[in-house]
């Protein structure tokens, strides 16, 4: 595809050759007269574009990131680095990325070199310098160096913590005061949410651990007029609680006696009127259609139902194969004015065949 191309500063990792630009992808050209060695990778690794300073560093190291806004197949954001890792079999360079899984040199017994760093601090556990390695923070006595071939610590922490990526300057600064500024982009395994949260070393449990914000109430406190205390009720004292005691006994005594008196003067009630029976309509007057099943008298709209329902059974009309169905016969065909109607349509097929009674 025709475009406005960049052509990159730093050359093919694996033939020295120039790299430039394509629609999709980076690609070895060559060296002026020689044919390209077949190196590439893609421009958009896991839905995230590469920025054009970042692939001339991702060719100069070899190694970039972590960086976040990669999506998952399934629409999952994660943060990850990425790497070129050379294959043996294909004898180039690939893409790939790392989540900081690395082998553990403490078992494979991999020396590992240090002394081209800074270190960002003293280990928490037993004092010796940190450094960075591969994908994590580690204690220089935690890796098998030449100084110290036999690693006694343990201390190791993750560059990404719950896709939020732990710099160099927030890990010094939990290494000096034990505790980083409020990171804001960590996303929950369980809820997929983001959350914030300080990074702080937990000498109980002995590592990383979160810290999080103290709550705040939502609502602010009640305010009271300037100046003004509410008074402090005066307790009872002994005496008065008794004598109010007795007179709420004495009060109770009287009050049952003035009701017993009045119940023997008051007058005895008559007997309740027995209620009236509860008046029924005229009921309602079937069509001639529906008199012919039903009956031409009035009738209650809930025995029309009825009678109809009773009348299907009695004659099987309804549908074998849907049970909701019912087939028309002689009688019924006049009043669905179809062969067919389910069970949801008779009432509403009844209403129309019925009148109020005069």
């Amino acid at each position: 595809m025709p475009g406005d191309y960049a052509t990159l500063k730093t050359p093919c990792p694996n033939c020295g050759g120039v790299v430039q630009e394509t629609y999709r992808r980076y690609n070895c050209v060559g060296k002026k007269g020689q044919e390209p060695c077949g190196f590439s990778f893609t421009k958009i690794p896991a839905g995230r574009p590469f920025e054009l300073e970042e692939v001339e560093g991702f060719l100069r190291d070899k190694r970039i990131g972590p960086l976040q806004g990669f999506r998952s197949k399934a629409g999952w954001p994660f943060t990850a680095e990425l790497a070129l890792v050379f294959n043996e079999e294909e004898k180039n360079w690939k893409l790939e990325f790392d989540f900081g899984k690395d082998d553990d040199p403490a078992a494979t017994g991999e020396i590992i070199d240090l002394s081209a760093q800074e270190p960002l601090g003293p280990c928490p556990k037993c004092g010796h310098k940190v450094f960075e390695w591969g994908s994590n923070y580690v204690c220089e006595r935690s890796v098998p160096t030449e100084g110290h071939p036999t690693p006694t610590c343990d201390f190791r922490t993750g560059k990404i913590i719950l896709q939020q990526p732990v710099e160099r300057e927030q890990m010094a600064k939990l290494l000096a005061t034990g505790k980083t500024d409020l990171l804001d982009k960590f996303i929950s395994m369980r809820t997929r949410r983001p959350f914030k949260a300080f990074l702080t070393w937990d000498a109980e449990a002995g590592k990383v651990n979160f810290a999080f914000e103290p709550r705040t109430s939502k609502f602010p406190p009640r305010k009271t007029a300037a100046g003004k205390t509410p008074a402090a009720k005066e307790p009872p004292t002994a005496y008065k609680a008794t004598a109010k005691a007795a007179k709420t006994v004495a009060g109770k005594a009287a009050g049952k006696k003035a009701a017993a008196a009045a119940k023997k003067a008051a007058p005895a009630k008559k007997a309740a009127a027995p209620k009236a029976p509860r008046k029924t309509g005229n009921g309602l007057r079937p069509s001639p259609e529906l008199a012919a099943v039903v009956g031409s008298e009035p009738i209650a709209r809930t025995e029309v139902i009825k009678k109809i329902w009773d009348y299907i059974k009695a004659q099987g009309l309804q549908d074998k194969k849907d049970k909701r169905s019912i087939n028309a016969d002689d009688k019924l065909r006049p009043v669905f004015g179809k062969n067919q109607v389910t069970m949801f349509e008779l009432a509403g097929i009844v209403g129309k065949h019925l009148s109020a009674a005069e």
